[in-house]
């Protein structure tokens, strides 16, 4: 037994405390979760899943983990404003699993935010449906680890019909006095027909190191549309294991962005099962990583039903000591004629001692599809360096260019304009040292 012992031990000791502070819904599968660990175990690194990323070492440590869920003050309006010019917003903060909304935020009509276990409290059973549906915390021992200690997280339910103009911005924010290790959940049910725009962003607002685990579960129903885009700026001290589960629906829409900009380890699984006839997803990411960071992204894309379409495209900057991997596999099963995909992987490894890892599948059982895959690992363009040098450009300022173009492919599918041009504005920040971290952001400007 690995370095799931002590979690396993924390759970035994306090699991009346962790129940107490959480809701029936959420403490019905923990035992179960549990039993799940205990057997399993965490992976090695001869688990496929998780050949790139040594999960036994990053739980190691021994992280304090607020079983008691004591509130922590945070002064949001000073030490964090996290805003993109010119998109209307509607913002929440979750501080570790706990859900604060500002007074002056106004949700839209007909989405409802609101914490997992406020919103189970007032509505008994309703959502038993969906929360541990989709994550396979049966299988999955890092899922498993989530749902035996998650006490909360984050809903959001758009409603049938519902299309929000505003998007609706959480800003997880790592703070304590001491090192700490977050378990949060997130579930997001799109009726029928609703239509919206998330942005979440990751921080961290104390120099102590944080761990956090994320178990997202996303379910779209017929016709529905929802763009969802993630930043990670947080530092070399922080982890992060973030699985994501969708299910779509029939002639559903998906769009996911993940760009990495800041951290330490961060180990990504994202998991979209196209279910319904006509589904749509596109998945794409940047990363950029420098010092000793690891940013690993495991991705299935799951074609069950005929006529959906998926898109993959994720690229990473490596400069110093940094790894990344990237294994992507995308299966079209024998029932989903007419699939259309398209996954391709880019890398650029900036020093010598960067390494980059790439993995793209296709596992297909149909026969009239139309899917292609492709993955890339070099250096910067030596002739687009010499062309620029004969222009006066010097070489630094002509690196940064090239690797700012590199992610513009990634960026470009964002969907929300003014984040999209946030984004450009962030990276070419990142490439030059600093954050550049979103409009009056004290926190990353100054790291």
């Amino acid at each position: 037994m690995g370095s799931e012992k002590q979690y396993l031990d924390l759970y035994r000791e306090n699991e009346v405390l962790v129940a107490t502070h959480s809701c029936g819904m959420m403490n019905a599968l923990r035992r179960g979760a549990h039993d799940v660990l205990a057997r399993q175990g965490f992976p090695t690194l001869k688990t496929e899943d998780y050949r790139y990323t040594d999960v036994d070492e990053a739980f190691a440590p021994d992280y304090g983990i607020n079983v008691r869920r004591l509130p922590f003050v945070v002064d949001r309006s000073s030490a964090f404003r996290c805003s993109v010019p010119n998109m209307g917003v509607a913002m929440g903060f979750m501080v570790g699993d706990r859900l604060t909304v500002p007074a002056t935020t106004h949700w839209p009509e007909g989405v409802t935010v609101d914490s997992i276990c406020n919103y189970d409290r007032q509505h008994p059973g309703r959502l038993a449906e969906y929360y541990g549906r989709l994550a396979p915390w049966g299988t999955d021992a890092v899922a498993a680890l989530n749902t035996m200690l998650a006490q909360d997280g984050l809903l959001i339910w758009v409603e049938k019909g519902r299309k929000t103009d505003a998007t609706l911005q959480i800003v997880n924010l790592g703070c304590g006095e001491m090192d700490l290790m977050t378990n949060r959940r997130i579930l997001i049910i799109m009726e029928e027909g609703a239509k919206a725009s998330v942005l979440m962003c990751d921080h961290n607002i104390d120099r102590h190191r944080f761990l956090t685990t994320q178990v997202g579960e996303i379910y779209m129903g017929e016709g529905s549309s929802l763009s969802l885009c993630g930043i990670e700026e947080t530092d070399g001290e922080n982890g992060m294991f973030d699985n994501l589960y969708v299910m779509q629906q029939k002639n559903s829409s998906f769009d996911g962005g993940f760009f990495s900009l800041h951290c330490g380890l961060t180990r990504r699984s994202i998991d979209v099962k196209l279910a319904g006839e006509g589904a749509r997803a596109e998945l794409f990411g940047g990363v950029t990583g420098d010092a000793a960071s690891h940013v690993d992204t495991n991705l299935l894309v799951d074609h069950v039903a005929g006529g959906c379409k998926s898109n993959v495209l994720f690229k990473y900057v490596l400069d110093g000591k940094s790894t990344g991997a990237f294994a992507g596999k995308v299966l079209v099963r024998k029932d989903a004629q007419k699939t259309e995909s398209q996954e391709t992987n880019a890398n650029l490894c900036v020093s010598p001692e960067a390494r980059m890892y790439t993995q793209p599948m296709l596992e297909i059982y149909a026969d009239d599809v139309r899917c292609n895959h492709g993955s890339t690992v070099g250096r910067l363009d030596e002739k687009a360096l010499f062309y620029m040098a004969q222009r006066g450009i010097p070489e630094e300022e002509a690196n940064m260019l090239l690797q700012e173009a590199f992610l513009g492919d990634a960026i470009r599918m964002v969907k929300i304009e003014p984040l999209r041009e946030r984004l450009y504005l962030m990276v070419r920040e990142r490439f030059r040292h600093k954050l550049g971290g979103c409009g009056g952001c004290d926190k990353c400007a100054t790291k």
